[in-house]
């Protein structure tokens, strides 16, 4: 199977794609492509082997003679080497065709990309032809298929569409028992392997059912090209290549039996396909029950079959055109469901007329229960039964007034004036009431001319031929004319209907995707669409309301309806200032996904309503569903975070706890060696090595505490007035303390606080904040640089700046460095754990205060600290 790759998008020639496809290992790919290789060669062509591996098959490690092979590249994966294609390599040496074995394997980590067949791709983007080899196994499609039937799990798949997308695609066959002999012989895998592969992967049911996966498979491919090559020559003949048998749905009620005749059609032919089509009229207006269609398009689809929908107004022609363009062979409708009356009156119908425009494709007239069980056709609108009696009662009152009147001014008036009038009223009264009531007013009124306006007057009887060619003319055009208006306004009402309904669903759609709470909302727009009392939620299995609209406001209140008149569909909600009809608390239920029902109480909502609450039930469904996942995420997210708490406190715990534990271990545990005699200066010194190491390892501990009760809100802050020239010498003090994570003398730091109101804060809380905040500026400030602390007051606030002159913290990175464990490793990272700020910030929140970052003019970072003054 071949194809034509195209122009590259970037004027370059791109590579064109050969594939070996296999049933299962061991049918010949690699032998095949080896062999063609040598075939290439001789023709000249400049032939490289990027990747092959033989398995140890001697006859295949012979066709490697003669032909250029690149050396692999070792990558390096837990302590192992492995061979990979040198991707670099290869397109360095950029050959005309490279050989590339295994397209679905997975590459080692470390390389440029993740998959073998993503380096093809690499390759014939670059302009070099491939040839490479595949089973159908590793196909993405047909992995969960292949996994039933051999019980083995494929982890290496490649997508179907990089196949797909070859210019040849060349099927290696082989039947079940050749294979499993080769297999037995050896030439497989080693002697050690066979017994086993014989006994599980390779038996014969296995290998058969592979073999008609990849026949299949393949046929698709080619069907593809079939139809591209067709479409290319605008060939509209069938080609019985394959049976492809074609199910016409109405949208009735046999349409499951002619699935199901059509599917069993399909079956006796090996191979062929099952499609089902409806085709809907272009305006729109008339349309079959939606919720019918979508029983039978799950019906169709669980026999293996596709479903669509086609546009046409010539419902034969369309259905042809749908067959010739799928290469169909064969074509089921069902019988007419209309009686003889109406094929009378209406002539041949959709089955007889595409019979006789079939020409190639077979027709089947499939007859079923509903066979000439129709109905005559509609003669009239669908009118409440109050204007259908006041439509017949029209067509007998008005020809009677009008006649009434016109025989006052007879001798005014000719014959000509009296049968215009009397048509006039036909067409008011077909306005009124449909065509059967202009029908029965057109009767009327041509019995009424006949009686008292043609001669002789006063009887039935007609004495000129010309008068009764009149009258004939006068009933034929009275009833052709009520008929013309009442299929306008019956087509004029659609239409009106199929624009109200769309804005209802452009309305719907857009206040869903503007909204947040999109449930309630739904809800709320169902309810005043249809004009309906309320509209509940319910959960499907235990009766629960999920969420309620009954048209009150927030404040208990009725909620105004007339909101929703510019969605409205017609024929649903009430006109403004007007009584809904029939406003019975009936209830309509409504399924909505698997899990929730959706129950309207009001009235009960007609058939004509259904497309739309189809539209409205699917939004709901989504909505629930939207619900659901974000409800699971936010569930999770507090899981996450802990996790990754619990993973840095491990990595802290691991790292930064075990190097001051492991100092002063080995301190203590140099001093009570009997075997050293150490000086008094060398004592001292272990000592105070100790002494900073469990001091430092106190001060991590005690951050960590801090920290595990700031995120369980245990931590308590004890707020009065503090001064700042009070608690900055306490902050100063405990960075010279032992094991102080920067000590104070590493810079000097300038303070500049006098004139500052007290702020209201918890004194040790504070002075916890400031050294930690003033620790971090040293560590990050050139030694001799100066840190500045400046406090300033605003209003009821007092703001506290501490300034460095280090290389300053990008944007991008300033949230980032209050997260616990966050350390930008600009400098050295074995002096912290890197919870400060962290710390810092939550420690200023319990107080009511704010901790934010800031450039230093001229270079460097400044930590604002903002609290509330003390009143």
């Amino acid at each position: 199977m071949t194809a034509d790759p195209g122009p590259h998008p970037e004027g370059r020639r791109r590579g064109r794609l050969r594939v070996y496809l296999g049933a299962a290992p061991g049918v010949g790919k690699t032998y095949r492509m080896l062999d063609e290789a040598h075939r290439r060669r001789e023709r000249g062509t400049d032939v490289v082997v990027g990747w092959l591996d033989t398995h140890d098959r001697p006859r295949t490690a012979r066709l490697l003679d003669g032909l250029e092979r690149l050396p692999p590249a070792v990558r390096r994966h837990r302590g192992a080497g492995f061979a990979e294609l040198d991707l670099d390599a290869l397109l360095a040496r950029r050959p005309e065709l490279a050989l590339v074995d295994e397209l679905a394997h997975a590459n080692v980590p470390g390389g440029r990309h993740a998959k073998r067949w993503q380096d093809v791709e690499e390759l014939l983007a670059a302009g070099i032809d491939v040839v490479t080899t595949v089973n159908i196994q590793h196909l993405e499609s047909l992995n969960d298929v292949v996994q039933q039937i051999t019980g083995v799990p494929q982890r290496e798949t490649v997508p179907d569409a990089v196949v797909r997308r070859a210019d040849q695609i060349e099927l290696v066959d082989m039947a079940p028992q050749a294979l499993r002999r080769r297999l037995a012989h050896g030439n497989v895998y080693r002697a050690e392997q066979v017994d086993a592969a014989l006994a599980h992967y390779f038996r014969v049911g296995n290998l058969t059912a592979l073999r008609e996966l990849a026949l299949l498979w393949l046929a698709d491919r080619v069907d593809e090209g079939l139809r591209d090559y067709r479409a290319a020559h605008r060939i509209d003949r069938v080609w019985e290549t394959r049976e492809r048998v074609v199910a016409a749905l109405t949208g009735g009620p046999e349409g499951v039996t002619l699935i199901r005749r059509a599917a069993r059609i399909a079956d006796r032919a090996a191979g062929g396909d099952l499609l089902a089509v409806h085709v809907t009229r272009s305006d729109g207006l008339a349309g079959a029950s939606p919720a019918r269609l979508a029983e039978q398009r799950q019906l169709v689809e669980s026999l293996g079959g596709s479903y669509h929908v086609v546009v046409g107004d010539d419902i034969p022609a369309a259905l042809l055109a749908f067959a010739r363009a799928r290469n169909a062979t064969q074509l089921v409708l069902g019988t007419s469901r209309r009686g003889r009356t109406a094929r009378f009156l209406t002539g041949p119908g959709i089955g007889e007329t595409t019979v006789a425009r079939s020409a190639d494709i077979d027709v089947h007239l499939v007859p079923h229960a509903f066979t000439g069980r129709g109905r005559l056709p509609a003669l009239g609108r669908r009118h409440s039964r109050r204007r259908t009696l006041t439509g017949y009662a029209a067509g007998l009152a008005v020809p009677a007034l009008l006649t009434a009147g016109l025989a006052r001014a007879h001798t005014a008036l000719n014959l000509t004036t009296d049968a215009l009038a009397l048509q006039l009223g036909v067409v008011a009264v077909a306005l009124l009431g449909g065509a059967l009531s202009a029908l029965l007013a057109s009767l009327t009124a041509a019995l009424l001319l006949n009686y008292y306006f043609i001669p002789p007057v006063h009887t039935f009887t007609i004495g000129e031929a010309n008068n009764l060619i009149a009258l004939a003319v006068f009933a034929a055009v009275a009833l052709c004319v009520s008929t013309v208006v009442d299929h306008a306004g019956r087509q004029t009402a659609r239409a009106a209907r199929a624009t109200a309904e769309a804005e209802t669903l452009s309305t719907l759609a857009g206040s869903v995707l503007r909204g947040t709470d999109a449930v309630p909302d739904l809800l709320e727009r169902t309810r005043t669409s249809f004009g309906l009392d309320s509209a509940a939620l319910l959960d499907r299995a235990t009766g629960e309301v999920l969420a309620r609209a009954d048209g009150t406001a927030a404040d208990g209140t009725a909620a105004d309806d007339t909101a929703a008149d510019d969605t409205a569909a017609p024929g649903t909600a009430a006109a403004p200032g007007t009584a809904a009809p029939d406003t019975a608390a009936e209830a309509t239920e409504f399924g909505v996904g698997a899990d929730a029902v959706l129950v309207l109480t009001g009235r009960r909502l007609p058939d004509t309503d259904q497309r739309v609450l189809a539209a409205f039930g699917a939004h709901l469904a989504a909505a629930l569903e939207r619900d659901r996942l974000a409800t699971a995420a936010a569930e999770l997210e507090p899981i996450r975070a802990a996790d990754r708490m619990r993973t840095a406190l491990l990595t802290a715990v691991g790292h930064d706890l075990r190097t001051p534990l492991a100092a002063a271990l080995a301190s203590v545990g140099s001093l009570r060696s009997p075997d050293v005699d150490f000086s008094a200066a060398d004592r001292a010194e272990l000592l105070d090595l100790a002494d900073e190491s469990l001091h430092r390892l106190a001060r991590l501990v005690d951050d960590l505490l801090d920290l595990s009760r700031l995120r369980a809100g245990a931590l308590t802050a004890h707020l009065r007035p503090a001064r700042l020239d009070e608690v900055l010498p306490a902050a100063l003090d405990a960075l010279a303390e032992p094991g102080a994570a920067t000590p104070a003398a590493a810079a000097p730091v300038t303070a500049a606080t006098d004139g500052v109101p007290p702020v209201l804060a918890d004194p040790p809380l504070l002075a916890r904040v400031l050294g930690n905040v003033i620790a971090n500026a040293l560590r990050h400030t050139p030694p001799g640089v100066p840190v500045l602390v400046a406090a300033s007051s605003h209003a009821d606030q007092v703001e506290i700046r501490v300034v460095d002159r280090g290389p300053g913290i990008p944007p991008a990175d300033r949230d980032r460095v209050f997260l616990p464990f966050q350390r930008l490793g600009d400098t050295d990272n074995t002096t912290g754990t890197g919870l400060g700020l962290a710390l810092s910030r939550g420690l200023t929140e319990a107080m009511g205060g704010t901790l934010d970052l800031e450039d230093t003019p001229g270079g460097g970072t400044t930590v604002l600290l903002t609290l509330p003054a003390a009143r």
